[in-house]
């Protein structure tokens, strides 16, 4: 069984800064692509930031140059750097990791429950 775990949301002023976590635990083989996504109120989940595991990044056209996300492989860790939050940018904020729980299977894409940031104006 593998887990994601979310933290470090909250709220927080229009222009200020929050550091997501997500760590993954359990039965990993190995993982390549990270990442954050994130769903506002009545929205479609959209792509925030993904990195791989030789730290290719892509980030979400409203997050560039604002957000940053980060990886350390032998924590089996991803984090989102939110600087200049907008109050546009609240939303709840799900990681996901594609990961194989061992060499006979097929990498599946994990998600974590989610954690909440809202930005007040």
């Amino acid at each position: 069984q593998v887990q994601l775990v979310e933290s470090g949301g909250g709220l927080v002023q229009a222009g200020g800064s929050l550091r997501l976590s997500c760590a993954a635990s359990g039965s990993i083989f190995s993982f390549n692509v990270m990442g954050w996504y994130r769903q506002a109120p009545g929205k479609q989940r959209e792509l925030v930031a993904t990195i791989t595991r030789d730290n290719r990044t892509n980030y979400g056209d409203s997050v560039k140059g604002r957000f940053t996300i980060s990886r350390d492989n032998a924590k089996n860790t991803v984090y989102l750097q939110m600087n200049g939050l907008k109050p546009e940018d609240t939303a709840v904020y799900y990681c996901t990791s594609t990961i194989r729980t061992s060499s006979l299977r097929a990498p599946n894409d994990y998600w974590g429950q989610g954690t909440q940031v809202t930005v007040s104006s």
